[in-house]
């Protein structure tokens, strides 16, 4: 049963739990830095691991109270919404296969779920939580950090104000290197998951990274997509997930678009670029160089926009922290999405409507991100041909 959402006075911030993230867990580590960034939560309870010992030591090693460090995250879904004092949000930053059951059960218990991607393993678990999530009634934030970038926020608004025109052609990708050998298979945790069927779900470097460019690519230019053509495959033998993948994509609308996935690139760290082409000009932005956007106006000089310069426009200034020239990257595009989420949060809260410049992944988005990697599997599958999204 759902409870009413409680009032959260602005000056407080937002009492926080975290699913998964314990002991040498990197995305872990991220959220609570990207938490409070900004000073808008507060990480109080936590069930860091299945191994209750190394949950409680987890939650040691970052001054939680010993009896709010939970052996399940069940339990801590029980007690937690039974305190006064419980979590009013939970961060789940499990592998893939373990989104569904929690986030399930904290908006079953009236609290706000804060998920990374991808959304679950499994389209129909996905489809599920977002009829969950509607009853519930609370806010669900996917955290597709890349979303938070203000160069990125500014290319969304300039495309919204038709500064490219009618769009035509979009390209993204997505590349990085550290998988060229079977480091599953030399004791790397982050990887072994990740090539995993049973833990990362129907999609290994498409459901891990290829996600994260098909977001990029439908926030920034609002596009909704039709049907994929695919080619995934393994290059490391053995592998039983796709470490490489090309796709043509084809938009409601008209528009064309490739995205390329890569996890076996080497000279690729994290190489998530994206390009959009209308009639009127064009957009080139990369995650490497984040803070710098490109535009160029059809017949005339390609022109650099920076974060926090004199053009960015005031939905990328809104995502700004610090000064023109001062890098802001990964960490503050993981805090921007926190606020967000904070903004939402305190707005249902009050029983207002999250205001129109809060911006975030939603379930919603992570839904079409699934249905996008099950249409790229089974076009695969299929001797690469097109394939309707369903």
């Amino acid at each position: 049963m759902v409870s009413a959402a409680r009032a959260i006075p602005v000056a407080r911030p937002i009492r926080l739990g975290m699913v998964g993230g314990g002991q040498g867990a990197f995305i872990g580590a991220v959220h609570r830095i990207a938490a409070r960034l900004d000073g808008e939560f507060q990480l109080v309870a936590g069930a860091f691991s299945s191994d209750a010992e190394r949950s409680v030591a987890s939650g040691a090693e970052i001054g939680i109270d010993p009896a709010r460090a939970y052996a399940t995250f069940q339990a801590m879904a029980e007690a937690e919404a039974e305190r006064d004092d419980g979590i009013e949000a939970v961060a789940i930053v499990t592998p893939n296969h373990l989104h569904f059951s929690p986030a399930k059960m904290f908006l079953e218990a009236g609290i706000h779920v804060i998920c990374e991607k991808p959304l679950t393993a499994k389209l129909e678990d996905a489809m599920e939580l977002q009829r969950i999530a509607a009853a519930s009634g609370r806010v669900f934030v996917l955290t597709h950090n890349y979303t938070g970038y203000p160069m990125i926020r500014q290319a969304r608004d300039m495309i919204d104000a038709g500064d490219l025109g009618p769009l035509r052609v979009v390209q993204a990708e997505y590349a990085q290197d550290w998988l060229t050998e079977a480091a599953e298979t030399a004791g790397s945790k982050q990887a072994e998951w990740r090539v995993d069927p049973d833990k990362a779900g129907m999609g290994g470097a498409l459901g891990d990274i290829g996600s994260h460019a098909f977001n990029l690519l439908t926030f920034v230019t609002g596009l909704a997509l039709d049907s994929v053509a695919a080619d995934l495959c393994a290059f490391v033998p053995g592998r039983r997930l796709d470490d490489n993948d090309h796709l043509m994509l084809r938009f409601k609308g008209g528009a064309k678009g490739m995205l390329w996935a890569s996890q076996v690139a080497p000279g690729h760290e994290n190489g998530l670029r994206l390009r959009v082409y209308g009639e009127k000009g064009g957009l080139e932005w990369a995650q490497e160089n984040p803070n710098q956007l490109w535009f160029t106006p059809f017949g005339e000089p390609k022109r650099l926009i920076t974060r926090g310069g004199s053009t960015a426009v005031p939905a990328a200034q809104r995502v700004t922290r610090v000064p023109a020239g001062h890098p802001e990257g990964y960490l503050e595009g993981f805090a921007t999405i926190y606020r967000e989420a904070a903004a939402a949060i305190r707005a249902v809260a009050d029983g207002r409507p999250i205001p129109p410049e809060v911006m975030f992944p939603t379930v919603e988005d992570g839904v079409d991100a699934m249905r996008f990697i099950d249409a790229a599997v089974r076009s695969s599958s299929d001797d690469s041909r097109w394939t309707k999204l369903r």
